[in-house]
């Protein structure tokens, strides 16, 4: 049992360090931890019945429709089999650049914060001012954080003009974000929150390097130091859930190739007028809803559940029935259920405690914001140029959307699911349509001069070549 000693009032130990303080509002709010318990995802519970792996095929003959339909324009086209990944080819170019980076950037995480921790364990009682020698060292820390989890993917990216999906193996959850957060994890589940308090020799040992390497590799972003764990590895299991993986890859890039790049090629080179916008969102529309469909499957099911089943990570549930939300309010929470449990144990219950209880709602308001810009921060990097749209769907457009269902969260007609859904084609809609718009008028009107309003300003807006 830890003991903690305090001059002044009783302290106790459950973990992490708490001290006994006046209550506040939503108390029992703050004591909230997370909870890892044995259960499979929910697709394959859903998948174990025969009606929907029906819809399951139907989506997987659509795709045997686009390869056929692929081959059997190429031999009109062309009087020969012509199978042209060139887009696949550009978009993860620069892959050893890609792994090098990735290679720096674990090595720093594993290594750094986990020495820090140590060094401040081992030398808390040896200095003369603990206090100060804390503050340094975390101070310290933050900095390098900054620099290598912060600056560096960003220098990388720009430096040697990585192609958008290696940039998204850079700056997305596989490094620089899923790094940040997790070492994040790390300090705050293993270094004592209170640093006032005087702890007896010994009190703060470090887990073992072996679980933090662990908890680096699992599909969640909160450390334990164990969680439950199945008994064996199935691998046949593994292998499908990476093929499948691979296959949405394909899926996307027939979508892109068939129904995004023939419409959007040239049409910076065209009038503009709002009929032509509005009948171009529509006929995204179609292509975005599969893309979200399928960047859901690909990432949150099978790639998370492939690398929890070759780590007997018991725990799968990596996303709720999202699908069946009747309030945008819902859809947040169970999309993605990952970052929500980090948004939510780390963010909003230490902005909760700020407010001392009083504004939960301010509390959620400012994770919402937060999610948004770092979104932004995401799809501005990968793609190369500035131009709010996912923000402004997000934070502004969804973020009214969701406090206004907010009130009405606890309505389950049909009717509500309908529009979310509504409101879900429509927004993928605009983004693949504007986000289309802007890479080919990047590429027909570049800039002359690069200014700070040149480079914030849509190229789109302006780009008739």
């Amino acid at each position: 049992m830890h003991r903690l000693i305090r001059k002044g009032g009783p302290l106790s130990w459950d973990g992490r360090c708490t001290r006994k303080a006046a209550p506040i509002r939503g108390g029992s709010l703050l004591e909230k931890r997370k909870v890892f318990v044995d259960r499979q995802s929910l697709l394959d519970e859903l998948l174990e019945v025969e009606h929907f792996r029906t819809i399951y095929h139907m989506f997987i003959a659509v795709l045997c429709v686009f390869i056929v339909s692929t081959v059997v324009v190429d031999f009109i086209d062309q009087g020969s089999l012509v199978l042209d990944f060139d887009l696949f080819i550009f978009a993860f170019g620069g892959l050893p650049t890609v792994l090098a980076t990735w290679l720096v950037m674990f090595l720093y995480t594993l290594l750094v914060p986990y020495k820090a921790l140590q060094l401040w364990a081992g030398s808390y009682h040896t200095v003369r001012f603990p206090r100060l020698f804390t503050a340094i060292l975390w101070g310290a820390l933050l900095a390098c954080h900054a620099a290598v989890l912060g600056f560096y993917p960003i220098y990388m990216v720009i430096q040697h003009q990585l192609p958008p999906a290696s940039r998204f193996i850079v700056v997305l959850e596989q490094v620089s974000i899923r790094f940040l957060m997790k070492s994040h994890s790390f300090l705050r589940e293993t270094f004592p929150s209170h640093t006032f308090v005087f702890l007896l020799p010994g009190e703060v040992k470090p887990p073992a390097l072996s679980t933090y390497l662990y908890f680096l590799f699992c599909p969640t972003l909160i450390y334990r130091e164990s969680y439950p764990r199945t008994p064996y590895v199935r691998w046949e299991y593994v292998a499908q859930n990476f093929a499948k993986f691979l296959g949405c890859l394909f899926y996307s890039y027939f979508i892109l190739e068939r129904l995004c790049i023939p419409v959007f090629t040239n049409m910076s080179k065209q009038p503009f007028s709002i009929k032509t916008l509005v009948l171009s969102i529509f006929n995204a529309t179609l292509p975005g809803t599969f893309l979200l469909l399928l960047s859901f499957f690909a990432f949150l099911h099978c790639w998370l559940n492939a690398f929890a089943e070759m780590l007997r990570f018991a725990d799968r549930t990596f996303y709720k029935d999202w699908w069946n939300s009747t309030s945008f309010a819902t859809y947040y929470r169970t999309w993605n259920v990952v970052v929500h449990d980090w948004l939510y144990y780390y963010l909003y219950q230490d902005l909760f405690w700020l407010f001392r209880g009083r504004s939960r709602v301010a509390a959620m308001l400012s994770v919402f914001i937060t999610s948004a810009i770092v979104h932004e921060y995401v799809i501005t990097l990968c793609f190369g140029f500035f131009y709010p749209v996912m923000f402004t769907l997000f934070a502004i457009i969804g973020g009214e959307l969701t406090f206004n269902f907010l009130l009405n969260d606890k309505r389950k007609s049909p009717i509500w699911n309908i529009i979310m859904w509504t409101c879900l084609f429509i927004g993928q809609g605009i983004q693949v349509c504007l986000y289309c718009q802007e890479w080919y008028a990047q590429i027909h009107c570049p800039l002359e001069q690069k200014t700070f309003w040149g480079l914030v300003t849509p190229r789109s807006w302006s780009c008739r070549s």
